[in-house]
């Protein structure tokens, strides 16, 4: 016997519910088997705890630190923080000096370094640039990059020969710190080869880029020159004054390069995106410095008086729009854009202190909240089965589905966008499924009233699910726009919450269209649902159809306007339901009324 339409759909969708999950499942085991996925989500700083790290501000003598200056700090190093894939975290003023930064769990080293790497970012001209060793590293290759409307390309630099040409400006990722020195008479601008003066050249010679020689350079005068090294302590530099500072960066993006022509070169690049001031300021420099000879074709990208980049220009970059190419790993390249996006501080900051810190409010609240969820669980359940007999099962079934889905993928978000599950999301979570039930609700209620309107349980399924859908978008779309409203404009926990909210919001969608509303099809063709069995929750007689089988009408009653017009539909399709028989047995009966 073929099988009905309806029937086949509710079917694939179930197939598609399952697929859905098992894709889910499989990604998660295949970061647990390769990577550091784990089986449950991550925990936010108010149930498992974490690292607090105090930020001191970084002064010379008489300075202070304005609210405005700390303010924009703490919004920067949030942003810091956030890219790292670090949700949850707490950052705070402390007093009138200090910033407070807490977060969930261990602070790996990389999250450490961005955090501490807190002094302003700015651009200097390289004057003079050399091996640590001695040599100068004019004498190895470097490294190239490319403008012409695209910008400045760059990669890390190792002491091995590392060459690579990209349209234009050529960029080499060096990291360093150094003393600044005040020549005399000073040079009328910051590229002028006579800041090397012999004295300055000496002091470079004798610069090995040690531990105690680099500390305290991110306090060096802007308008001197600095001297400092990679982070390897492989290269050193002479810089002049700063030409351009890192606020007038207003993106920077790791992403695949691309030709003139917009194929993909399959290269990772950092694409930046520089505001009018800064759009300017650079074209003047791309200008002056392309063609050439090098150290003055080059510029240096310093972040805490350490050199993250050093292009040598190789176009024309007038559009604003640099980007730095080179032996770019997706990591790499996404380290070097968080570093040139956030790394504009108004001010220098030093770790005071670091500690571990235990969670704020514990298991026993944890408990609670996962206490009264399973209670407001509960209560949903035994009102589902009161209301609806048998078919409150659907209800439980679906709020289980619900929960594996959302469960499965706050894991999945937690192993790939360092998503972590506080107090405020599992809140989130427990609203929704008051959201869950009305949707439920919502379907239920309308197959009955198509049941009442005198049709067949097949058709009062479909018709009722018509009805229902529109209904239920209606309302978890309210409830998704308010969530991510909420998600944009709030941090900390209450994001949390949205982002739970939402979440569930959609899961609901994707729960009552793939496996509620299947499952009820698939049981409206069982003999129990199909022949109204009082346990069903979907006895017509018991909901007062207007059609009740064997020739047995409920008679209709006209209550208001229009109402007429409905049961005069509805009577018609109880005639449409009548067998031969119930169809002589009715014209019997009207024949002896009438006789």
């Amino acid at each position: 016997m073929a099988q009905a339409p309806a029937v086949k759909r509710a079917r694939r969708s179930l197939a598609a519910l399952l697929v859905l999950i098992v894709a889910i499942t499989g990604l998660i085991a295949l970061g647990v088997w390769r990577s550091d996925a784990t089986w449950t989500p991550k925990l936010a700083l108010d149930l498992q705890g974490g690292t607090q790290i105090i930020l001191a501000p970084k002064l010379s003598d008489g300075q202070s630190v304005s609210g405005e200056q700390l303010q924009q700090a703490v919004e920067i190093i949030r942003q810091r923080v956030d890219a790292s894939g670090v949700s949850e975290a707490e950052i705070t003023t402390q007093g009138t000096q200090n910033i407070s930064v807490s977060i969930p769990g261990k602070a790996d080293e990389a999250t450490l370094q961005r955090i501490e790497a807190s002094a302003k970012l700015d651009f200097r001209p390289v004057l003079y640039f050399g091996a640590n060793s001695g040599p100068m590293l004019q004498d190895l290759d470097t490294e190239e990059a490319t403008g012409e409307g695209q910008g400045a390309e760059g990669e890390p630099v190792d002491s091995t020969d590392a060459e690579e040409t990209v349209d234009g400006a050529e960029l080499t990722d060096d990291a360093a710190a150094s003393d600044a020195i005040d020549p005399s008479p000073l040079p009328d601008t910051a590229y002028d080869s006579a800041w090397v003066t012999e004295a300055l050249f000496t002091q470079y010679d004798e610069f090995s880029c040690s531990a105690e020689e680099t500390l305290g350079l991110s306090e060096s005068p802007t308008d001197r020159p600095l001297i400092t090294c990679d982070e390897f302590g492989v290269y050193k530099y002479i810089l002049g004054p700063v030409e351009m500072g890192g606020e007038t960066i207003t993106d920077a993006v790791a992403q695949i390069g691309t030709t003139s022509t917009g194929a993909t070169t399959g290269q990772w690049v950092v694409q930046i995106t520089l505001n009018d001031e800064g759009t300017k300021t650079f074209g003047a420099i791309s200008t002056r410095m392309y063609g050439q000879p090098e150290p003055a074709n080059m510029f240096a990208f310093v972040l805490d008086s350490t050199v993250i980049s050093a292009p040598t220009m190789n176009g024309l970059i007038l559009d604003g729009r640099p980007s730095i190419s080179g032996s770019f790993t997706q990591d790499s390249a996404q380290v070097l854009a968080n570093q040139l996006k956030f790394g504009a501080l108004p001010i220098g900051f030093t770790v005071q202190s670091q500690e571990d810190i235990s969670a704020t409010l514990g298991t026993n609240q944890l408990s609670a909240g996962l206490i009264a969820g399973l209670i407001g669980l509960l209560l949903v359940v035994v009102y589902s089965m009161f209301q609806y007999r048998a078919l409150g099962s659907v209800t439980i079934m679906s709020l289980a589905i619900a929960g594996v889905l959302t469960y499965l993928l706050l894991t999945l978000f937690s192993w790939r966008q360092g998503y972590r599950l506080s107090l405020a999301g599992i809140a989130g979570i427990i609203v929704a499924v008051g959201f869950t039930a009305d949707s439920f609700i919502v379907y239920f209620e309308r197959i009955r009233d198509a049941l009442r309107d005198g049709f067949s349980l097949d058709r009062a399924v479909e018709q009722g699910w018509k009805k229902a859908f529109r209904t239920v978008l209606a309302s978890d779309g309210i409830n998704f726009l308010a969530a991510a409203i909420l998600f944009v404009l709030a941090v900390g926990s209450v994001q949390g919450f949205a982002f739970t909210l939402g979440l569930t919001t959609i899961v609901d969608v994707i729960v009552v269209a793939l496996f509620t509303h299947p499952m009820v099809t698939l049981l409206s063709r069982t003999r129990f649902y199909s022949e109204g069995h009082p346990l069903s929750g979907l006895d017509p007689e018991r909901l007062g159809a207007v059609y009740r089988g064997r020739a047995r009408f409920r008679e209709p009653v006209i209550t208001n306007r229009g109402a007429g017009k409905k049961n005069k539909g509805s009577q018609r399709e109880a005639e449409k339901r009548q067998t031969i028989a119930e169809r002589k047995a009715a014209e019997s009966a009207s024949t002896g009324k009438e006789s």
